[in-house]
């Protein structure tokens, strides 16, 4: 029988805190519960790691489950971006990799959701032996989704050109009523609002609100380091050499493009699975995720 869902507390039953240091001036707010192999947990966006309790809970019965909060998100440090690298993902990627040292584990299981499948996947492409396996949920590498967004359909994905746009304005726009903002993607992109209960989207209002800077350099890096790294990738043919599995809603359809066709040049050894429940599918539903991580792991 799947673990019952947690809706109360906003919280990881169970699971221990840590702030770890993983680079100068920044430690991760992580949450680590459970034992044996690692696997490390990254949430998306307006989230924070909060959004794998379920999946987290499942996992932990087996394996060390590690979550923290990606830097510039939730009770991790959010340092200014002043050449505009502090938020690329190479520069979050490497985050990951030293907290799981620290943490003890050289080589570990990775699986990201939203901006943290975009991490997970640049520490597998820049680490690959340290990653043993990868999960992305619901996104597309940052070069494809760039070349993908085109026409009135692309209108979904406005936050992405807002938020790329030089530092000030952006900012300022969504300061004026976070709530309204991070609240608006909540609304638009759960299937089952039920899943993320008043609790937990309180919780991600106030980690969002206290960051609106440091989300909004995390999306600005995606216009502009983030995209030189996949296209130098790309150039130099360098691919995701461990098991890969993607799950990803059909959005390719209203687009015009083939999910699984873009993400196999990526990865050679690849799962795709098209799903039909909504993006914050970690909390919508979490006994099929966990079972997916499970697959891969053991692949």
């Amino acid at each position: 029988m799947p673990p019952a869902r947690h809706t109360a507390a906003p919280t990881l039953p169970g699971f221990e805190h840590h702030r770890v240091q993983v680079a100068d001036g920044v430690a991760l707010h992580t949450a680590v519960g459970g034992s044996g192999s690692p696997i490390v947990l990254l949430h998306g966006f307006p989230q924070t790691h909060l959004m794998w309790r379920h999946v987290a809970a499942d996992l932990a019965a087996d394996h060390t489950v590690i979550c923290p909060d990606l830097r510039g998100y939730g009770a991790s440090d959010k340092p200014a971006d002043t050449d505009g690298t502090a938020y690329s993902k190479r520069t979050m990627a490497a985050d990951v990799v030293r907290l799981a040292r620290a943490l003890g584990h050289e080589r570990f299981a990775l699986a990201g959701h939203d901006r943290g499948a975009l991490v997970a996947f640049r520490a597998g492409v820049d680490h690959p032996a340290a990653v043993t396996h990868l999960a992305c949920l619901d996104v597309l590498p940052t070069l494809d989704m760039w070349q993908v967004m085109r026409g009135a359909d692309a209108a979904v994905g406005f936050h992405l050109y807002l938020m790329a746009q030089p530092p000030g304005l952006p900012e300022r726009m969504i300061a004026a009523d976070p709530d309204l903002f991070f609240g608006h993607f909540l609304d638009l992109w759960a299937r089952d609002p039920g899943a993320i209960p008043d609790g937990v989207r309180t919780a991600y209002l106030d980690a969002c609100r206290a960051a609106v800077p440091s989300i909004v350099a995390d999306y600005r890096a995606s216009a502009g380091p983030d995209l030189e790294h996949d296209r130098a990738d790309r150039e130099a043919g360098r691919v995701l050499g461990m098991p890969v599995t993607v799950l990803q809603q059909d959005w390719g359809a209203a687009l015009g493009f083939d999910a699984r066709d873009l993400w196999s040049g990526w990865a050679p050894r690849l799962v795709h699975r098209t799903v039909g429940f909504g993006h914050f599918m970690a909390e919508e539903a979490p006994e099929r995720v966990a079972g997916e991580l499970r697959h891969l792991l053991a692949r």
